[in-house]
């Protein structure tokens, strides 16, 4: 909060009040009076309340001068404000839920873990911030996963600790009928939930992006990846492709058969990187490979410095004009200056007219 006066000079105005004092109530207080041989027992007459009161419609007028000098300085409360404007970015997450997510080939805090629960967890750093990720705080982001079809999670939003509460809550599918690997079915689905936000928002997204993860090969769904990509490239959606998990062979969780325990066991994976680097390449995107935890958090890194959102802050002060406006306080309102002098004479003339009027 700033408080300061407009006009600040006309407070040497306030220099005259005492002068005015002085000659009002020192200099004339004798003006008018009459000699008398005794005064003695006009002495011991009581006063009246009329006699006590007298001065009081000088006093107001003094106040009154007093309080217009200081409208005439203009104070004036100013509350600096700060407006952010920012260039939004829309992010689509496009996840891969497959049976094959299960491969325990990535580790957090040494502990071996599924590559959707990495995904989860570095996924979540790259939307809310930390370690070395700042967040996405002024993007939109969404969410998509799919396995043998694609499922809209959540649309872009602002909303960020929903849409990684509605990521934790995902889960690799469970049932055959289910799995598979509809990479183009996902990119189109994810295309048109970015695609309907110019009718949705105010002001135009600078850009839109889709995160693709996956650790596969297209093997389901009705669209072909590189058709759904020219789909993106049409609308101007920009399209980043990760391949998850180790080459050539990766352990997976199976029940043993005599033991009836968990045991990992290596299995062969293939990931169809020619596709995905057709896909980012084709959409003005980028490939990248993930093969550990670490390299999945350097990819969001540079995913985050590529796609940066500009914001803009403006610093402007409100002021308040204290002479014409009210003032509000914790306790009461308080009126504008030039109302309070207004009241002041108001008082004065009514009292010098009825009760303290002075006899000349």
């Amino acid at each position: 909060m700033l408080s300061l006066f407009h006009s600040p000079a006309y407070l040497w105005l306030l220099l005259l009040i005492p002068v005015l004092v002085w000659r009002r109530f020192l200099v004339f207080q004798d003006q008018g009076s009459i000699p008398f041989s005794n005064v003695d027992a006009a002495i011991q007459l009581p006063r009246t309340l009329r006699q006590r009161l007298i001065w009081l419609p000088d006093v107001l007028l003094l106040l009154a001068l007093v309080g217009l000098i200081i409208a005439l300085a203009r104070p004036r409360d100013g509350r600096q404000r700060t407006v952010s404007s920012s260039e939004g970015i829309a992010i689509e997450l496009v996840v891969d839920r497959s049976g094959s997510m299960q491969a325990m080939d990535f580790r957090i805090d040494g502990e071996r873990v599924d590559r959707l629960r990495a995904i989860k967890n570095v996924v979540s750093e790259f939307v809310l911030g930390g370690d070395e990720l700042e967040g996405r705080f002024n993007d939109l982001v969404g969410l998509a996963t799919f396995a043998g079809y694609a499922d809209a999670i959540t649309p872009p939003t602002l909303d960020h600790g929903f849409l990684v509460a509605m990521l934790n809550q995902t889960q690799i599918v469970n049932q055959r009928t289910e799995d598979g690997t509809a990479i183009g079915d996902a990119i189109a689905l994810a295309t048109e939930k970015l695609n309907a936000l110019d009718a949705r928002e105010e002001s135009k997204i600078k850009s839109k992006i889709i995160i693709l993860l996956t650790d596969g090969e297209s093997n389901a769904g009705s669209l072909e990846p590189i058709q759904a990509a020219e789909l993106a490239e049409t609308l101007g959606i920009k399209i980043y492709t990760i391949g998850v998990g180790t080459k050539g062979e990766a352990p997976f969780p199976v029940r043993d058969p005599f033991s009836g325990r968990e045991v990992l066991r290596a299995m062969e994976v293939n990931i169809d990187e020619a596709t995905l680097t057709a896909i980012a390449e084709k959409t003005g995107g980028k490939y990248f490979r993930a093969t550990d935890t670490d390299s999945l958090e350097a990819i969001y890194r540079e995913i985050d410095e590529l796609e940066k959102t500009k914001v803009e802050s403006k610093q402007f002060v409100e002021y308040r004009e204290l002479a014409v406006e009210e003032y509000p306080t914790s306790w009461a309102t308080l009126p504008p200056i030039l109302s309070l002098v207004l009241c002041l004479l108001f008082l004065r003339v009514v009292l010098q007219t009825f009760w303290l009027r002075e006899l000349t």
